[in-house]
């Protein structure tokens, strides 16, 4: 009951599709992996799930690497590339198949009493809220845009919310043109992430 209550401070998972207990798809743990309370390295750990070990998945973030799902008496967050779910007699990475496969679509919902672990990332009291998530098409930058990032530091912005892709940034929200490069960049709650300037919606998140 302890760790169900401390999940539910953590936040709440929205499922796109109708009764999600029929939307349960059974996946395996690939590698031993960390599962966290939200969806994103940034949350605190519930636990570790051991390779082979057997796991049902509620679904995924769209355009995220991330899905919810119960595995040995936890349940929490996991790296989709770190799953398989079986088709055709096969195992096949979620993270590569999701669409093949079927796995449901999930949101994901922070309330303001998340604690990360970071007390210097925590938004304040007052700081604004990020925007809904919607289905957008991840990028995957190359290794010169971080070089860029690390070296074009920039202040870090507080805001309430999981900094997920597919996040809509508040308009008021300056962030950093790229040089060459189509996307913009920012810093929340300590972590950099690209941005769409004309949707303002999060494309990339470094972790």
């Amino acid at each position: 009951m302890g760790f169900k209550r401390n999940l539910l401070a953590a936040g709440v998972i929205l499922a796109a599709s109708a009764g999600l207990a029929e939307a349960q798809m059974s996946a395996t743990t690939m590698s031993d992996i960390d599962v966290h309370t939200g969806p994103g390295t940034q949350y605190p750990t519930v636990g570790t799930a051991t390779r082979g070990s057997e796991a049902m998945l509620d679904g995924c973030v769209a355009g995220s690497h991330w899905c919810r799902i119960d595995v040995n008496g936890m349940r929490g967050w996991a790296y989709a590339q770190s799953l398989s779910v079986e088709q055709n007699g096969a195992p096949v990475v979620v993270e590569q198949h999701s669409t093949d496969l079927g796995v449901p679509v999930v949101t994901y919902q922070q309330t303001d009493e998340v604690n990360t672990g970071n007390v210097n990332a925590d938004p304040a009291p007052g700081d604004e809220l990020l925007g809904t998530v919607e289905d957008v098409e991840a990028v995957t930058p190359p290794r010169t845009i971080r070089n860029y990032i690390d070296e074009n530091p920039v202040d870090a912005v507080r805001l309430k919310g999981s900094v997920v892709v597919g996040t809509e940034l508040p308009r008021d929200i300056a962030v950093r043109t790229i040089p060459d490069y189509r996307y913009s960049y920012v810093r929340i709650n300590g972590q950099p992430v690209l941005v769409d300037p004309d949707t303002r919606r999060v494309v990339y998140v470094y972790n």
